[in-house]
């Protein structure tokens, strides 16, 4: 699997848009995915797939074929999938694509963040 759908921080123009931005091909497609996005209160959103409402709204990139590996070991280190913080996981996209996304991994943790409304970080987040 190729493709990584991101939603937050590692969109382009984001603070961890660095990390993301030298495995890529092209500026990728606006997409969105089943879920709830959450305002973590601490500078970056957190979501989560599993719940069949809302709608989360990001873009979905194309990895380089032969930096696939590095990307995800860089991704998961960068979210916190390391330590537990955010999980990686295989989620569909509305246009149809199979693509990486991370989830935040406590459950528990979200029950007292605020959802954003219209599940969209752009338009929610913080000013800088």
């Amino acid at each position: 699997m190729r493709h990584v759908f991101v939603y937050g921080t590692l969109l382009p123009g984001e603070v961890r848009w660095h990390h993301l931005a030298p495995f890529v091909i092209g500026d990728g497609t606006a997409d969105q995915v089943g879920g709830t996005l959450f305002d973590t209160g601490l500078g970056y959103p957190g979501a989560r797939f599993d719940e069949a409402m809302g709608t989360i709204h990001g873009r979905c990139f194309e990895l380089v074929a032969d930096t696939v590996d590095r990307a995800l070991m860089t991704l998961d280190e960068v979210e916190g999938a390391v330590e537990g913080l955010y999980r990686r996981r295989r989620i569909q996209t509305q246009a149809g694509l199979e693509a990486w996304a991370y989830e935040h991994g406590d459950a528990v943790a979200t029950r007292a963040w605020v959802p954003i409304p219209g599940g969209c970080w752009l338009s929610h987040r913080p000013s800088p």
